[in-house]
Parts: structure tokens; C-alpha cells; sequence
């Protein structure tokens, strides 16, 4: 099983302002306009920011892994299409921040809420998979 996601991250796009959101949304929030088309975002951006989740969210929506909850990292992610995307971040390790600093990250997975990997984190996971590991 790879680790990039083959599905789209969707977004819409104003007709009029050329305003992009995501969530695709039903009406423009610059300009109000309702024509808005569905746009598939980029798959690599920047982190923007970010923090490390140290204690398990509300369940539900969460659910925990059979393993049990470990910490994770969150943030936004700075996208060359103008927007900013909430995302899951995979790290190396969520206890050095400096990883996460302005990195470069991708796409790995849309559901059931983006996540993008820095290459150090895919690389240690192609290496793993290459391996036989899981």
C-alpha cells in the first residue's frame, strides 16, 4: 500500500473574484457570489503553522487507534493556490517542531481529514514499505 493519497483535494473557486476555498464552499466569502466551481487543489504546500495534539480529542468524531492515542501534529498548510488547509501533519517525530518549520509537505490522504507528510516522513515510510515492513 503507498502512502500518497490518489484522492483529489477539492476546493471551489469564484467565478467572478477568482476566491478559492476549502471546504468547497456554496457561496464566496470575499464577494458573496453563489458561482463557484469545484477545483481540484494543489498537492504539495507549505506548513503555515502548527502545534503537536498531546491529549485525544472529543470522541466521537475521534476515534482512537487500537494501539491507543498517541501525539500528532496539526496545522495549517499554505497551499500555491491561495488557500490555508487544516490538516493532519506527518512528522518524523512530533516532539522536534523544527521539522514542521516552514516545510515543504504532500498529500497523503484526504479522508477523514487532509494529511500531509514532510519527505522526511515519507522517506522513513517508503524505506519501511521497501523493507516489507508496514
Amino acid at each position: 500500500m503507498g502512502v500518497r493519497s490518489e484522492l483529489p483535494l477539492l476546493g471551489s473557486r469564484c467565478s467572478p473574484c477568482g476566491n478559492v476555498a476549502y471546504p468547497a464552499a456554496a457561496g464566496c466569502q470575499r464577494c458573496g457570489s453563489s458561482d463557484l466551481v469545484s477545483v481540484e487543489l494543489a498537492r504539495t504546500g507549505t506548513v503555515w503553522a502548527h502545534t503537536v495534539q498531546r491529549f485525544a480529542p472529543k470522541s466521537p468524531p475521534y476515534v482512537p487507534p487500537a494501539e491507543g492515542f498517541a501525539p500528532f501534529a496539526v496545522g495549517y498548510v499554505d497551499l500555491p493556490d491561495g488557500v490555508k488547509v487544516e490538516a493532519v501533519l506527518e512528522a518524523s517525530t512530533v516532539d522536534d517542531p523544527a521539522e514542521l518549520v516552514d516545510a515543504r509537505v504532500t498529500l497523503v490522504a484526504t479522508e477523514p481529514v487532509p494529511r500531509f507528510a514532510t519527505d522526511g516522513w515519507l522517506a522513513t515510510r517508503s524505506s519501511t514499505e521497501k523493507a516489507g515492513g508496514r
